[in-house]
């Protein structure tokens, strides 16, 4: 009970705080480029395209806002950008690469226009993502030596 009370500390409510900024910046770029840019014409690389530059820009806003405010991280250096940047590189192909086929293998008999699919799987890698990432944000991007 004690190791659960500790991942549900108030690190993880500002963390969930943090993620609500990045999902308006991130989901904001990647909807609009899939939806608005006109990339879920592209098939398969609109959907890549327009995922990862939602973390790109989500990942920028998350690494000052987490490393400063929500984990309160003091390394300096190169090795902790490198492990936010190993972090969310894992997490990113792990969530989407895991969305696609099950996304797929869900609603695939469902008749589904192209482009609904592709956006509902997008929010189930979104998802995905975000639990990923707690854990190796905080366990491993920012952990405290």
């Amino acid at each position: 009970m004690d190791k659960l009370r500790k991942l549900f500390d108030p690190t993880m409510f500002r963390f969930l705080l943090v993620g609500v900024v990045n999902t308006l910046v991130g989901c904001g770029v990647m909807f609009g480029l899939y939806n608005l840019a006109g990339l879920h014409a592209w098939g398969d690389g609109g959907y890549w395209i327009s995922s990862a530059a939602n973390y790109v820009a989500g990942s920028i806003v998350s690494f000052f806002l987490n490393k400063h405010f929500t984990f309160q991280n003091r390394e300096k250096g190169a090795g902790v950008v490198v492990r936010f940047i190993v972090n969310i590189s894992v997490c990113y192909l792990a969530a989407y690469g895991l969305a696609r086929p099950a996304v797929g293998w869900v609603l695939g008999g469902m008749g589904l226009d192209g482009q609904l699919q592709g956006n509902l799987t997008m929010l189930a890698g979104s998802g995905l993502f975000v639990v990923l990432n707690y854990f190796g944000q905080r366990f491993f991007a920012f952990r405290q030596r």
